[in-house]
């Protein structure tokens, strides 16, 4: 059974540049271009990790960290938070709503694909 990664972005060229990278590495991957899309997908398909962009329409990466913190079927979901917006504020923000893992863009390839195998690891 593969492991099954989320992308969660509404950033069309970063989302093919990930999926490509981790699709490579023998991940399955599955994409959603806004929060509400996000949300529906782990709960239809339950991935092992949701890579998360903070600044997306309809429902923004904090709100969906916090509904999947909520939901007991899915409060073991990791999630790896990706943004633009690095400052201090924002990583504790991300971090304090549970997720395990944040990412500031732009991030190398090799920096990402570490961070998501320690994250499926644990």
């Amino acid at each position: 059974m593969s492991t099954k990664i989320l992308i969660a972005d509404d950033e069309q060229n970063i989302v093919i540049s990930i999926e490509f990278l981790l699709r490579r590495e023998g991940f399955e991957v599955l994409v959603a271009g806004d929060g509400e899309e996000a949300l529906a997908k782990v709960r239809a398909e339950k991935p092992d990790l949701v890579l998360l962009d903070v600044m997306m329409p309809k429902m923004n990466g904090f709100d969906v960290c916090q509904a999947l913190r909520a939901d007991p079927e899915l409060s073991a979901t990791r999630i790896l938070m990706l943004t633009a917006k690095g400052r201090d504020t924002e990583v504790s923000k991300g971090l304090g709503l549970g997720a395990d893992g944040y990412m500031t863009k732009p991030f190398s390839t090799k920096e990402l694909l570490a961070e998501v195998r320690k994250l499926l690891e644990t």
